[in-house]
């Protein structure tokens, strides 16, 4: 499983976010977070979920992977699913 997760430090709406992305594919994504975090899948921002910083350790419990942000995007654009911006805001 490679489902990997940022620290919780992009503010947004009073709380810190975390990105939740997989670099192995979206199903592997959307199954760990229905499992584990039992997010809706309308969170999902077309390459990743926002995760409100009250969910991190649960999702590293939950065996997500801890990385940096830079290793994050890193190990997304490597795996050929980083969405451009406008693509993400348009789906």
């Amino acid at each position: 499983m490679a489902v990997l997760i940022d620290s919780p430090v992009w503010p947004w709406r009073g709380r810190n976010w975390s990105h939740l992305v997989s670099d192995v594919g979206y199903d592997e994504l959307h199954a760990f977070v229905a499992e584990h975090l039992g997010m809706p899948r309308r969170a999902f921002q077309g390459d990743h979920y926002d995760v409100p910083e009250d969910l991190y350790d649960e999702a590293v419990a939950a065996g997500a992977e801890p990385v940096g942000s830079r290793e994050l995007l890193r190990r997304l654009v490597a795996a050929g699913l980083r969405l451009k911006k406008n693509a993400r805001a348009a789906g």
